[in-house]
């Protein structure tokens, strides 16, 4: 056990009005102690909310005018978690991700010990036709296998496709955070980070990270505007093949179909899926959440 142990969780945000109070009420009741938060440009309120929060919550908002650059912020948010807050472990989150134990510790007490990098689990949770994104009962167990070539044709359903897993780092160590944070190089555990892939890598089993990537079509096309100001930006980004075929059909006027095509279920879908194994019926996901 660790004396005057410290869990914070830092968090990258650009118009995540949706979802950002959700996921820190979530979490702060789950034992995590504060939050380093960076707005990067936000204008939909989200900044004026995380203000609101931090009269309630120890929140260190970061301001970032900067263009968006995931690995050269969050190694920052990480910095500036053990330099102000003193963090002993820093979870790399994001605003649409929900870190939820398997156990009935909370998460500060499933990581009350020393260590340098943990690797965790992380499942999409899909949106079911007529229900908000909060009420979901269903994630992705066993994910579908979509190749680059069908990913750029949207054959399937993306959301059905296989996620990497996200880390928690102990700060005071840590070299480099790779985009998406799904990979950290720390000067205890180096051997991992250089590993091909991440199926190799061994998961820390206390807890499991629940992804609500799409909850509404109005965030869904917020998030590709988002996403071709980027491209259109002339810089260098590093960007999926599915959200480069979302900006064309967004440029094309045809998103809203693709919305109801692939990304919203029907019941009858859900049931193929379940019966096939896919899809994983899990009630207690949407207990979990403060919305």
């Amino acid at each position: 056990m660790l004396n005057n142990f410290r869990l914070i969780m830092t968090i990258l945000v650009k118009n995540e009005i949706d979802i950002i109070e959700s996921n820190i009420r979530t979490h702060a009741k789950l034992g995590v102690d504060g939050f380093v938060i960076m707005d990067n440009n936000s204008t939909d309120g989200t900044r004026e909310l995380l203000s609101q929060l931090q009269k309630e919550f120890n929140i260190i908002i970061v301001d970032e005018k900067e263009t968006y650059k995931q690995s050269k912020f969050m190694l920052k948010l990480a910095k500036i978690a053990k330099e102000r807050l003193k963090a002993n472990w820093v979870i790399n989150n994001d605003a649409d991700e929900f870190w939820l134990p398997k156990n009935s510790k909370n998460l500060k007490e499933n990581l009350n010990f020393n260590g340098s990098v943990l690797t965790v689990h992380r499942y999409n949770m899909i949106l079911e036709e007529k229900k908000p994104f909060f009420q979901s009962e269903y994630f992705v167990k066993n994910p579908i296998f979509y190749s680059k070539e069908n990913q750029l044709k949207g054959e399937g359903s993306i959301i059905l496709t296989k996620i990497a897993p996200k880390t928690i780092v102990n700060p005071k160590g840590l070299l480099y955070l790779r985009g998406g944070n799904h990979k950290a190089l720390h000067i205890k555990n180096i051997r991992d980070y250089f590993k091909s892939g991440y199926d190799k890598i061994r998961r820390f089993k206390n807890i499991e990270i629940f992804h609500f990537p799409i909850r509404s079509y109005k965030q869904f096309e917020k998030n590709i505007k988002n996403r071709k100001e980027l491209l259109e930006s002339k810089k260098k980004v590093s960007m999926g093949p599915h959200y480069r075929r979302w900006v064309k059909i967004y440029n094309e006027g045809k998103l809203e179909e693709e919305f109801y095509k692939n990304i919203i279920f029907k019941q009858r879908d859900i049931q193929t899926l379940v019966k096939y194994n896919i899809l994983q019926r899990d009630k207690t996901i949407q207990k979990s959440l403060i919305i």
